[in-house]
């Protein structure tokens, strides 16, 4: 009797183990893989993020780094390739909507099922020993001897080289563009001297500007910005041409497939809430430059789709496409 009883038990754990039974998601830890470099901005907000949401959920949150690729490719490639269960999530930010036009990935930004923390806006700073100390006299300088100067940003279409690239079409100017693996290479290159100027976002400069490490120049917004003590100036305020290309915001979170069940965009959308909401974000957002967004689902889904037409018509106008926005199905805004 005893043997018959123990193997029914075996029979009975071994059906339930086969049909997922009581296992809520999530029951084991969720892997976040950040497509780029750490220390960056979407490193950053993604570990942040992570760790409220993990108060929330009965599991543990492992943030891990997938550079590389074209605009973030390779990370989403890499989360792409993991089942849809809900237990590998992407960190990415809006720069990731131009893979596709950049021949990174042949698929639509809606892949994702997308949820924004928020973002910052984007900063061209020099190093503190720069002869430069205008946008003015920057600019100056670029179309006397063009393509002479060379200028960091995060990979080839981020938000920080369609910014970079802006600037040039509205200003009239040309830089040596240097592509970097995140947005911190790119302001440790322009601290060693290694490029003349960077462009990334207040939030991420805002340390090195405070130490006196950097040299903010202009803001690529409309709005001036306040950094302790200092104010930098709109770069609209000098290049009318602007307007034409500028202003580009930042989307920054994370985002699990949009094929994952239900129950698992559920559950990942209910401690997002519940994390936005907390004291901790709100401290932390506005220490660290940054607006606080909170969308998720259809809401962030739209707000990405705004950004893959603007980006990706963007880049086609600049003439920095590699594939046409419109055989992508890509609408233009």
């Amino acid at each position: 009797m005893k043997l018959a009883l123990t193997g029914f038990v075996a029979a009975a754990t071994l059906a339930m183990a086969g049909t997922g039974f009581a296992q809520d998601y999530p029951y084991r830890d969720i892997t976040t893989a950040v497509v780029w470099g750490a220390g960056g901005g979407t490193d950053t907000i993604n570990r942040m993020i992570m760790a409220e949401m993990e108060k929330e959920l009965p599991v543990s949150i492992n943030v891990i780094n997938q550079t590389g690729g074209v605009a973030g490719s390779n990370g989403m490639v890499y989360v792409m390739n993991q089942p849809d269960d809900g237990y590998t999530l992407v960190g990415l930010s809006e720069s990731n909507v131009t893979a596709a036009v950049q021949g990174g990935w042949d698929k639509k930004f809606d892949f994702w099922y997308p949820f924004i923390v928020g973002g910052s806006p984007d900063l061209i700073s020099v190093g503190k020993d720069s002869p430069y100390n205008t946008i003015e006299e920057l600019v100056a300088a670029a179309k006397a001897d063009p393509g002479s100067i060379p200028a960091a940003a995060s990979g080839s279409g981020s938000i920080h080289h369609l910014n970079l690239l802006a600037i040039e079409k509205g200003s009239g100017a040309t830089f040596k563009f240097v592509p970097y693996k995140g947005s911190a290479p790119g302001q440790e290159a322009a601290l060693a001297g290694e490029v003349a100027l960077v462009v990334t976002s207040l939030a991420e400069q805002a340390p090195l500007i405070l130490g006196g490490e950097l040299k903010p120049l202009a803001t690529l917004t409309p709005e001036s910005a306040k950094i302790g003590d200092m104010v930098v100036p709109s770069a609209f305020d000098s290049f009318d041409g602007l307007d034409a290309y500028l202003p580009l915001k930042q989307a920054i979170g994370f985002a699990v497939h949009a094929s994952a069940p239900d129950d698992v965009k559920a559950a990942l959308g209910a401690a997002f809430e519940k994390a936005i909401a907390g004291d901790t974000v709100a401290k932390w957002a506005a220490d660290n430059y940054y607006d606080v967004g909170g969308q998720y689902g259809d809401d962030a889904s739209a707000l990405f789709s705004n950004l893959e037409g603007t980006f990706a018509w963007t880049l086609d106008d600049l003439g920095a496409a590699k594939v046409d926005p419109a055989t992508l199905g890509i609408e233009k805004p």
